[in-house]
């Protein structure tokens, strides 16, 4: 079902508002209107009454001068005789009158009588020496007043709900304008537009709107840059591991390399293509990481023997390399559950890492160390390290690549992305910062350790 505009609601709202505002303002005002229009009526009726008593006391005015004068006012007058006899222009004002007392009337009455279906307020007054006069006037006048106010109601209720629609469309396109133009921009970004930008105006809400999408392109912008570097940078170390391979091939095929040459050029074409299988393993892993079914096999595993294992092959690598390498690590076991194959891939990679920038004569250092309920294995190397701005950035894909190729020995920038979130993973954490060798230590903890610790002799203490 497609939703309404935010305009078309804004003004249904305006329109609601201003309507319900109009009735309960319109019904409260005909009430109040019309009691006070009844009251008024019944005071005016009273203060006649008065008068009337008053003149007639006067035996000089006559009834007839008071009858003509308030027939045409609406009101009908009934006169009592001393001698009981009930005198009057209208027989349902008598009977009125006879209701409300008027034949043996005592002193002022005010009061309501119906008659036939019809309501009359009556007023009766006795007159000295000439009996009693009684006013009766129907409030069908108060009912006139109440319908001529509902009736204006009515009309200033449909002039208000004309300004309020006038009104919502108004303030619903000057608040919907900006939003039409943040839409407009979000609809480019989806088909590739990064360089558009949303104007940042309008309600704070609406402004708080185009700048969140201003800053999703600026993220965009440069996640999408990062991955062009990154790209790149894959690209040319594919390339170069597939040039060697394609060239030894051909040398073979075209018999250039002969005789004691072809093993040579053999074991060239194994490393290398060995190059390629790491490289796009690495690639799947990394793009594999973040799904589901990424399996762990998550076994008991012994981080000292795991790290001796590891020393050894990285031990005769450095040494062929001229670097200085030398291990740091607790004495007995240190167990954690965790995935061995992916540890021994973690460490690789942070000493590959290591390696690739430590210069001839220089040390690199792997540690195994116990505290605060965790195992920590730290990779150490005494190369250029980083800035500082840089460490907390270490571990996003191609960032370093993009910031040293040309200028020091880098790699393609997946080893230490996929070794961040390996590492996350398993449970742990992983993080970079200066070595005391002068390089940078990149360190990671895996929780929930046993570590069993050798005893006097008398057998084994596990704590």
């Amino acid at each position: 079902m497609r939703r309404g505009s935010i305009a078309v609601r804004i003004t249904a709202l305006c329109l609601l508002v201003a309507g319900v505002v109009a009735i309960v303002g319109g019904l409260i005002s005909a009430r109040l209107v019309v009691s006070t229009a009844r009251e008024v009526t019944r005071q005016t009726l009273s203060d006649q009454a008065d008068v009337v008593a008053s003149q007639l006391a006067d035996s000089r005015i006559g009834l007839r001068r008071v009858v003509d004068v308030l027939s045409g006012q609406g009101v009908a007058v009934v006169q009592v005789r001393p001698n009981g006899n009930v005198v009057g222009t209208d027989a349902t004002a008598e009977r009125a009158t006879r209701q409300a007392g008027i034949t043996n009337l005592t002193g002022p009455v005010h009061t309501t009588v119906e008659v036939g279906g019809r309501t009359l307020l009556v007023e009766l007054r006795p007159v000295e020496d000439r009996g009693a006069i009684g006013l009766v006037r129907e409030t069908e006048t108060a009912k006139n007043t109440g319908r001529k106010l509902i009736g204006n109601i009515a009309v200033a209720l449909g002039i208000g709900l004309l300004v309020a629609a006038v009104a919502g469309l108004i303030l619903a396109r000057l608040l919907s304008r900006p939003l039409r133009r943040t839409a407009g921009v979000a609809a480019s970004m989806s088909h590739g537009r990064r360089d558009l930008r949303a104007p940042v105006d309008g309600p704070r809400e609406v402004a708080d709107v185009a700048t969140s999408v201003n800053e999703l392109a600026d993220a965009l912008q440069r996640s999408e840059a990062r991955q062009r570097d990154f790209l790149l940078s894959v690209s040319h170390e594919l390339r170069t591991p597939l040039t060697a391979v394609k060239g030894f091939a051909e040398s073979l095929a075209d018999g250039v390399v002969t005789g004691d040459a072809v093993p040579a050029a053999g074991r060239t074409i194994g490393a290398e293509a060995d190059r390629l299988d790491r490289l796009v393993s690495d690639l799947l892993d990394l793009a594999r990481l973040g799904a589901d079914d990424f399996r762990l096999d998550v076994v008991p595993v012994d981080l000292a023997a795991l790290v001796a294992d590891t020393a050894t092959v990285w031990e005769t690598r450095c040494a062929a390399a001229g670097v200085r390498f030398s291990v740091e690590a607790v004495s007995g076991p240190v167990w954690v559950n965790a995935d061995p194959r992916r540890l021994r891939q973690v460490i690789d990679g942070l000493a590959e890492n290591a390696l690739r920038v430590t210069p001839t004569g220089r040390p690199m250092v792997l540690a195994l160390a116990v505290g605060q309920g965790a195992a920590v294995i730290q990779v150490r190397d005494g190369g250029p390290g980083l800035a500082p701005e840089e460490y907390p950035v270490a571990f996003e894909r191609g960032v370093l690549n993009a910031r040293y190729s040309g200028r020091r020995p880098v790699g393609t920038g997946i080893g230490l992305a996929l070794v961040h979130g390996l590492v996350v993973r398993m449970g742990g954490s992983i993080d970079a910062g200066p070595a005391p060798e002068g390089g940078a230590a990149f360190s990671f903890r895996l929780p929930g350790i046993q570590r069993l610790v050798a005893d006097d002799g008398n057998g084994a203490d596990r704590r």
